[in-house]
């Protein structure tokens, strides 16, 4: 891979990962609700499964898509139902969690990793990282360094948005600020789905 072509992936990865999508709107509620060490583990999750996703789809699994469409509408379903379930909670909750007074629990490792595997906005990216950044040539070396930055790029971006949840979890402890922020970040969720489902 030349240094234009990691560069170029490093630039596609940054801005895949860090505009808004179902993984950085979930964690950004759960760092407000939760806090962000309670966070963490849903953070790891997602960076973990997505850099498997990615290393998956160079493996075999973009091929088997491609070969059959149906399978991607399945977990583009499997992923909305999954993501209205996780919205419903989000939108319900109305105290926020401390110390061990608790109305709910953020995802856990296994969960967001799980996530990842029925997350449309992932297998999208990693449908087009494996076909535009991978040299048949060199074809498992580059399949490795997609999936690599992918995970690495995914740490600082999804950090950002726990710590943006972070910042406004003590504003929004008083009064009703954080049952409408909760309502809110539902039907944002739910409206993320809109253009990965068309």
């Amino acid at each position: 891979m030349t240094n234009e072509t990691l560069l170029a992936l490093i630039g596609f990865a940054l801005a895949a990962s860090v505009t808004p999508g179902p993984n950085n709107m979930m964690v950004f509620a759960s760092t407000v609700n939760f806090g962000f060490s309670r966070t963490l583990p849903h953070i790891s999750g997602v960076v973990a499964g997505f850099a498997l996703l990615m290393a998956g789809v160079g493996a075999g699994l973009g091929a088997v898509i491609t070969a059959f469409p149906s399978v991607l509408v399945v977990a583009k379903i499997a992923g909305a139902l999954y993501l209205l379930w996780i919205a419903w909670k989000i939108g319900t909750t109305r105290k926020m969690a401390s110390g061990e007074a608790t109305t709910g629990r953020p995802l856990t490792f296994f969960q967001a990793v799980g996530f990842q595997w029925v997350n449309p906005k992932g297998w999208i990216m990693g449908l087009t990282a494996m076909s535009v950044f991978t040299d048949p040539a060199d074809y498992a070396r580059s399949v490795a360094i997609v999936a690599i930055v992918f995970g690495l790029i995914t740490i600082p971006s999804i950090s950002l948005w726990a710590g943006f949840g972070s910042g406004l979890r003590h504003w929004l402890s008083y009064g009703n600020r954080l049952k409408w922020f909760n309502i809110v970040m539902a039907l944002v969720l739910v409206a993320s789905l809109w253009p990965m489902l068309r």
